[in-house]
């Protein structure tokens, strides 16, 4: 029977040739990724970043505006209206339409797409 130690993982995680590895999907997946939001990008705010752990990297739809508009370009959204004004103080509401979701990053890495909505059980 073997034998695994409790540091054997991080040790392995940590080797050189498995950290190499992982910067070269993870760069990749954001090459992928990036060329996905681009091709429907018109004038907008989110980007693709990498970010890095103690061990790990991660591939980020980041949106600066932080109205999450990087959760509404991956998973869609529904139609909404919102009020605003004007600047003479006259109020008015606008339309938000609905979006389907792009799943930018699930797309880039291959991970299946999953739905937004209620799961049917049984």
């Amino acid at each position: 029977m073997a034998v695994v130690y409790p540091k054997t993982n991080r040790l392995v995680a940590r080797h050189k040739d498995v950290q190499d590895e992982l910067e070269r999907v993870t760069f990749e997946i954001a090459v992928r990724a990036e060329e996905i939001l681009v091709q429907h990008r018109a004038d907008g705010h989110s980007q693709i970043e990498v970010e890095e752990g103690r061990i790990d990297k991660y591939v980020v739809l980041s949106d600066e505006r932080r109205q999450k508009a990087a959760l509404s370009i991956e998973y869609g959204r529904q139609a909404y209206t919102v009020k605003r004004q004007d600047r003479y103080g006259n109020e008015f509401e606008v339309e938000i339409p609905a979006m389907d979701g792009l799943y930018v990053l699930a797309t880039a890495s291959g991970l299946p797409k999953k739905r937004k909505g209620k799961v049917k059980l049984g």
